[in-house]
């Protein structure tokens, strides 16, 4: 599992549905390293401290290989990484076999993997459609929320290194299951 990307956005104020929202799901690549902090990921706008951020969602990982899935259902979006408000895109990250606690070591950082992701509307947001949340919801493809147990800078083809894997633990997947 490779670092494809790294991804931070700005805070921005968009018009949805007759609104004003603020958000931070508009992440672009960068082209230098990320910090990796105990509960965000530095200069990454985090609006709704609620639901994101802390010390169990301080980074978001997702796949590159689910993009093609969505890809298909949304065609003319103008797609970049970054694009599911991800703060690291990496190759083959697979919810079927990561397990909740395991620990990995990433560029400098030290990582425990903590949950799956639960989209909210401000994926629609950014898929410009409310229907990419069910499409979402729906699928097994929720990427994987990381706890720091270690803090330090990561970049594009660090790899994600499995430390310790929890045997007896559920996988992201299971536990994404549960949801519903």
């Amino acid at each position: 599992m490779k670092v494809l990307s790294v991804n931070i956005g700005k805070r921005k104020i968009v018009s949805w549905r007759g609104k004003d929202v603020e958000t931070g799901i508009f992440k672009y690549p960068v082209d230098k390293s990320i910090f990796l902090g105990k509960e965000d990921v530095e200069n990454d706008a985090v609006v709704d401290r609620k639901y994101h951020g802390g010390i169990d969602k301080a980074v978001y990982g997702y796949s590159f290989e689910h993009y093609d899935y969505f890809k298909k259902l949304h065609p003319d979006l103008d797609w970049n990484y970054g694009m599911f408000g991800e703060n690291i895109t990496f190759s083959r990250l697979n919810e079927d076999e990561i397990t909740v606690g395991s620990i990995y070591k990433l560029g400098e950082c030290k990582l425990e993997v903590s949950k799956p992701r639960q989209p909210c509307y401000k994926l629609g947001i950014r898929f410009n459609t409310p229907k990419i949340v069910k499409q979402f919801w729906n699928s097994s493809k929720s990427g994987i929320y990381f706890k720091v147990l270690e803090t330090g800078n990561v970049k594009v083809d660090d790899e994600l290194v499995l430390l310790n894997k929890l045997l007896d633990a559920s996988t992201i997947a299971e536990v994404y299951e549960t949801k519903k």
